[in-house]
C-alpha cells in the first residue's frame, strides 16, 4: 500500500514539472516573468471532463437530497421504499438520527485540518514524525478493538494495514532524514506566504460545505430500510463521488498554491521584496477556467498518477502533454533520481490516514453507544470525510515540495538564491543518488555479462 503511494507521489512530482523551453528561459530572466507566464493566451483543455464533473455534482447532489429527504422527520416521505422492498431486512430510522454523527465527523476533520495549517510553522517536523511512528500503533489498537467487537473483517484489514505500515517505515528509514529536510523547507516556503494559508482555509470550508449535503444523503442511506448489503453498495458509490470531488478540490488547490510558490521563488530577492502582484487571483482564475478540465480529468487517476496539477496551472497545458514533457524534463536533468529517493508523499499520506482514523474513531465511538450494529458503517464514512478534510491541508505542503523539485530541475539557481545551504544539501544528495544508480547499473551489466559467459561455456 505505502510503496504504491510512494510511487504515486514520485510520479506526481515528476509529471507536475513539465514546461516549455521558451517559458523557462523567459521565467529565468526575472523580468516580466509574471506577464510571460500568466498573461500568455491559453486554450481550454479537457473541456469534456469539466462538463462531466459538473454533471456529476448536479446529479449526485439531486440523489443525495432525495435520499436524505426520504427519511427526514418522516419515514419513507418520498415513497421510494417500494423500489427496495427486496432488500428490506432492517428496521428503518430517520435521517436526523444519524446526521449529527456526521456533523461531529465534519467538525473533527475540519479542526484537524485547520490545526495542521496553523501548526505548520512551529512544529511541522514533530507532527510528521508522529504521523510516521504512531500510525502503526493506532492501526494495531483499532484492529484489536475490531476483533473485540467481533468485526473480523475490519480487524484483519487494520492488522494488515499496521503490518504494511511498519514494513514500509523500516524499508525507508534511511530516506527519512532527507525527506524531513525537504518537508521542513517546503513548510518554511508556504509559511512565509500568507496568500497560501488564506486560500487553503477557503478550500477547507468549500469541501466542508459539500460534505454537509453529502452526509445528509449518507445519513438517509444509513437510516433506510435496506439491508446491510444494499446499504454498503450504495455507500461505496457515494464514497467514490466524494473521493472524486475531494480530489478535484485538492488538485485545484495544488494548482493555485504551486503557482504562487513557484512565482515567489522565481522572484525571490534578499535585497527587495519582488513578489508578483495579483499572483493569487491569476492562479485561481486559470485553475477554475482553462485548466479545470485537465484537473478533473487528472483527478480520476489520482491513485495511479497524481495529475498534472502544477504545470497545468502555470503553463496551461493539457493532461497528456504535461505527462510527456514532465518525464523528459526530470530525466534530462537527473532530478528523477532525487524524486524517487524522496518519500514525502508517503509521509503526508500517513498524516492523512491518521487524521481520518481519529475522525472515524470519534464518530464510530458515538455510534457504537447508540447503534452498535451500524457503528462501523458510520465510522468508515466518517473516516473518509476526515481524510478528505485533512488531505486539503496536506496539499499545501505537497504543492511546495513539488515546486521545489520543479524549480531545481528548471533553474537550480532559484533555489540557491532562496536558501544556499539547502541548495548545497539537495545537490549533494542528488550526486549521491546518481552515483548509486550508476553503480547499480554497472553491477547489473556485469552480472548479465557473467551469466551470458556461463551460458556460452555450458553450451560448448
Amino acid at each position: 500500500m505505502m510503496d504504491a503511494r510512494a510511487f504515486s507521489s514520485h510520479s506526481d512530482a515528476s509529471v507536475a514539472a513539465a514546461t516549455t523551453d521558451q517559458n523557462v528561459e523567459q521565467c529565468r530572466s526575472g523580468n516580466n516573468s509574471e506577464a510571460t507566464i500568466m498573461e500568455k493566451p491559453r486554450r481550454w483543455h479537457d473541456v469534456f471532463w469539466s462538463g462531466m464533473f459538473v454533471i456529476h455534482l448536479i446529479g449526485f447532489g439531486f440523489v443525495l437530497v432525495v435520499l436524505g429527504l426520504n427519511r427526514f422527520k418522516k419515514k419513507n416521505r418520498l415513497d421510494i421504499d417500494k423500489y427496495t422492498y427486496r432488500f428490506m431486512e432492517n428496521q428503518a430510522g430517520l435521517t436526523e438520527d444519524y446526521w449529527p454523527v456526521y456533523a461531529v465527523a465534519g467538525l473533527v476533520g475540519t479542526a484537524l485540518g485547520c490545526c495542521w495549517l496553523s501548526l505548520l510553522g512551529s512544529c511541522a517536523t514533530l507532527m510528521m514524525k508522529v504521523s510516521v511512528h504512531i500510525l502503526t500503533t493506532y492501526l494495531a489498537v483499532i484492529s484489536v478493538l475490531s476483533f473485540w467487537a467481533e468485526q473480523v473483517f475490519w480487524g484483519v484489514a487494520f492488522a494488515i494495514g499496521a503490518c504494511l505500515q511498519l514494513l514500509y517505515v523500516i524499508s525507508v528509514i534511511d530516506r527519512l532524514p532527507f525527506t524531513m529536510l525537504v518537508l521542513q523547507k517546503a513548510v518554511k516556503m508556504v509559511w512565509n506566504l500568507p496568500e497560501v494559508m488564506k486560500v487553503a482555509h477557503a478550500f477547507v470550508l468549500l469541501l466542508l460545505s459539500w460534505m454537509v449535503l453529502w452526509s445528509f444523503g449518507v445519513a438517509g442511506v444509513v437510516a433506510s430500510s435496506m439491508g446491510d448489503g444494499g446499504r454498503w453498495w450504495l455507500l461505496v458509490v457515494l464514497s467514490v463521488s466524494l473521493f472524486w470531488t475531494g480530489a478535484v478540490l485538492c488538485n485545484t488547490l495544488h494548482v493555485v498554491v504551486s503557482g504562487i510558490v513557484f512565482l515567489a521563488n522565481v522572484h525571490y530577492s534578499k535585497e527587495s521584496s519582488s513578489f508578483p502582484t495579483k499572483s493569487l487571483m491569476k492562479s485561481l482564475q486559470y485553475a477554475l477556467t482553462t485548466s479545470f478540465g485537465s484537473i478533473c480529468y487528472g483527478s480520476l487517476f489520482t491513485a495511479v498518477i497524481r495529475t498534472m496539477r502544477w504545470q497545468i496551472g502555470v503553463y496551461g497545458k493539457s493532461f497528456n502533454h504535461s505527462a510527456r514533457d514532465a518525464w523528459e524534463l526530470f530525466q534530462s536533468t537527473g532530478v528523477e533520481a532525487l524524486v524517487a529517493y524522496d518519500c514525502s508523499g508517503a509521509i503526508m499520506l500517513m498524516g492523512t490516514i491518521f487524521g481520518g482514523l481519529i475522525t472515524g474513531t470519534c464518530a464510530g465511538a458515538w455510534a457504537w453507544i447508540k447503534w452498535s450494529n451500524r457503528a462501523f458503517m458510520i465510522g468508515s464514512m466518517s473516516m473518509l470525510m476526515g481524510m478528505m478534510l485533512v488531505g486539503v491541508a496536506m496539499v499545501v505542503v505537497e504543492s511546495a515540495v513539488t515546486s521545489i523539485y520543479v524549480c531545481y530541475a528548471e533553474d537550480p539557481l532559484s533555489i540557491h538564491r532562496w536558501d544556499p545551504e539547502f541548495f548545497n544539501q539537495i545537490s549533494e544528495t542528488l550526486n549521491q543518488r546518481l552515483q548509486h544508480r550508476s553503480k547499480r547499473v554497472s553491477e547489473v551489466l556485469t552480472h548479465n555479462q557473467l551469466d551470458n559467459l556461463v551460458r556460452s561455456n555450458t553450451s560448448v
